[in-house]
């Protein structure tokens, strides 16, 4: 068996385990050291602050954020009994996260209290990198009692704390990166090196949003025991009231116009993008999930480690956001619904990254050469009229505004802020690698376009009585990896309407692709893109998306529904929108029903068993409670 991490392989025995207390001697003298360790997710109350795990598989952990939208929001606090009493120094993992822009500010100050003191040190002040930043030294005067330990943030601009380390060692820094800190986190955390087991499962799907939602769905509908496992507390991915973006696309469409039953039950298109957050049917999604027996729903729980056997996925392993701790999800058949990628990264499947050049695809839309860039990310927000005015920071660590190049963002209304399509970044960043600093960029873009309009735009007063109202800290993504099945659909397969014998979901929506603005770039030259143009090319009719698009080419059981499906950056246009890619969930839980009736892997599927899958197709996925296939029973 081979097991592939995002941050490697983490083996038990660097030192003695207490309580989560790491005690180890302390060099010549015969008193040990002790260090404790202070998850910052973990808090006992994270009061406004939230939990980012976006960056999860590069840090190894989940962060909070002081995500305030210029006001200091309500303190963190936890709780923590000290081994021993004594003088423990301070380390707080934190960073500037304008650093990387040479800011002539940090925005994101926060201070850490012990017993209501604060530390000399204030964080979130030095450092591009995340680091352990030394923030002086507390007097422990009684072992055992439990001591009060606060975040306090200074600005409500988005300063971030990691983790605390409290250590009487002189000399100690906790390691910052790979598999040394991620050891270091499970021993300090008392964590078994073998993860706790769930399952087995007949199918495990990874990625709660709309298509992978729809999958887990259709497949527990359709008999199978299924893991949906979620990395956020909510399911919908965009559409969520996390993101806020409307279902687009159409559903029941030609040639099986029974499909999209599961997605009208999850959310009904509104026309409206950024609306309140009951729009999006957060609860809903969770009770319909909730309904079906053989369904089991893991949410805060971010996948981060495949097992292997040769080119089968045996289990993945999922680790909870909050505590740290991780489960084994053992199946037969898995699908990534990730959108990034991830679980096929680390099976080692067959993928892409950026744009494939017009001479390997024969697409004329396909640019002369191939490169990285793939179509940005946007920070979603909106605003809202007051009775009175209201105030806003400047922001001299954002990017900085003039008359002559600010956007003019009013209203709300009708499908978001004014020009919000422009407010996108990350085209020549790594999506999953960078993904902290693409949010962080537009995150410097929103704020410093509000602080001109409030403190120096010509016409000021128009937004004199408007506050932010909602800026999102999840970043909403539109492109990454994409995993290779047997057929890589094609811009010429759309447009000649090539009839493929697997035809199954149909995509409706047009060639709708992303670029840097040129007019930006020319007001912004020392600036990364913020701001896109969307390049909508030809109209098309809608056209089925072959099956052969949704399994891996080299995992022999793994499954593909979400933006990360086969096909290529042109193509890719046409399929990214939830409606859409929420029905394409719906096939690939029918073709894991079809695996299960015959013992097969999702290539046999359209190789031995297509008019099966037809036949589901043809008919829709049930009501709840109305199954096809026997209940299923675990393996």
């Amino acid at each position: 068996m081979t097991v592939r991490s995002m941050y490697g392989t983490v083996g038990v025995g660097m030192a003695a385990l207490t309580l989560g207390v790491l005690s180890a001697p302390a060099g010549n003298t015969a008193e040990p050291s002790h260090t404790i360790l202070v998850e910052a997710e973990a808090f006992d109350d994270l009061g406004g602050w939230v939990t980012d795990t976006q960056v999860m598989d590069q840090m190894g952990s989940p962060f909070l954020m002081a995500h305030g939208l210029g006001r200091p929001v309500d303190d963190a606090s936890t709780r923590v009994a000290f081994p021993v009493a004594g003088t423990y120094r301070v380390l707080v993992r934190t960073r500037d996260w304008a650093a990387p822009w040479n800011a002539p500010e940090a925005p994101g100050r926060f201070e850490v209290l012990v017993s209501g003191e604060p530390l000399p040190a204030v964080f979130g002040t030095v450092g591009a990198e995340w680091h352990w930043h030394e923030g002086g030294i507390v007097e422990i005067t009684e072992a055992n009692l439990e001591t009060s330990v606060t975040l306090r943030d200074l600005t409500g601009f988005n300063g971030r704390c990691d983790a605390i380390v409290f250590t009487t060692d002189a000399e100690f820094v906790p390691p910052n990166q790979g598999v040394a800190m991620a050891r270091f986190r499970r021993e300090a955390l008392s964590h078994p090196e073998k993860p706790d087991d769930a399952g087995p499962y007949d199918l495990v799907v990874v990625g709660g949003g709309m298509a992978g939602t729809c999958a887990a769905i259709s497949a527990a509908r359709l008999g199978l025991s299924v893991a949906l496992i979620q990395d956020r507390p909510v399911l919908g991915g965009v559409y969520s009231s996390e993101l806020r973006i409307d279902v687009h696309g159409r559903i029941h469409q030609q040639p099986y116009p029974a499909l999209g039953n599961v997605v009208r039950e999850l959310g009904r298109r509104t026309g409206k993008d950024f609306g309140p957050p009951e729009q999006y049917s957060d609860e809903r999604k969770l009770d319909v999930v909730r309904a079906e027996r053989t369904l089991e729903l893991f949410l805060n729980t971010r996948v981060n480690e495949v097992e292997m056997d040769r080119s089968r996925i045996t289990a993945v392993v999922g680790q909870d956001v909050r505590t740290g701790r991780r489960t084994r999800f053992p199946a037969r058949w898995f699908v990534d619904s990730t959108g990034d990628g991830n679980v096929g990264y680390l099976a080692g499947a067959d993928y892409r990254y950026g744009r494939e050049n017009r001479a390997e695809t024969g697409e004329d839309l396909a640019p002369d050469e191939p490169d990285g860039m793939v179509m940005g990310a946007s920070v979603n927000w909106t605003s809202t009229e007051t009775d009175e005015p209201v105030a806003f920071p400047e922001t001299p660590w954002a990017i900085q505004f003039t008359a002559e190049n600010y956007q003019e963002a009013i209203s709300s209304e009708p499908r978001g802020p004014k020009h919000w399509l422009g407010w996108e970044t990350g085209f020549y960043l790594h999506q999953v690698r960078q993904a902290e600093k693409i949010r962080d960029h537009g995150l410097r873009a929103a704020f410093g376009n509000w602080s001109f309009q409030k403190n120096h735009a010509p016409d000021k007063h128009v937004y004199a009585n408007r506050e932010l109202e909602w800026v999102a800290y999840i970043v909403g993504k539109r492109e990454s990896r994409r995993l290779l099945g047997d057929v890589v659909l094609r811009q010429q397969d759309i447009e000649e309407h090539r009839t493929f014998p697997d035809a199954s979901a149909a995509a409706t929506w047009g060639f709708d692709l992303h670029y840097p603005d040129p007019k930006q770039q020319e007001q912004f030259p020392d600036e990364i893109p913020f701001r896109a143009r969307a390049a909508h090319g030809r109209r098309h009719r809608p056209y089925p998306i072959p099956y052969r698009c949704f399994y891996s080419r080299n995992v022999d059981n793994l499954f593909m529904a979400g933006r990360n499906i086969s096909v290529t950056h042109v193509a890719l246009g046409t399929v990214r929108v939830m409606n859409t890619l929420g029905m394409v969930g719906e096939v690939v839980g029918m073709a894991a029903a079809v695996c299960k009736r015959h013992d097969a892997n999702p290539r046999k599927v359209y190789t031995d068993h297509l008019d099966d899958l037809k036949e589901l197709m043809t008919e829709g996925i049930p009501p709840s409670g109305q199954k096809r296939i026997g209940e299923s029973s675990r393996r």
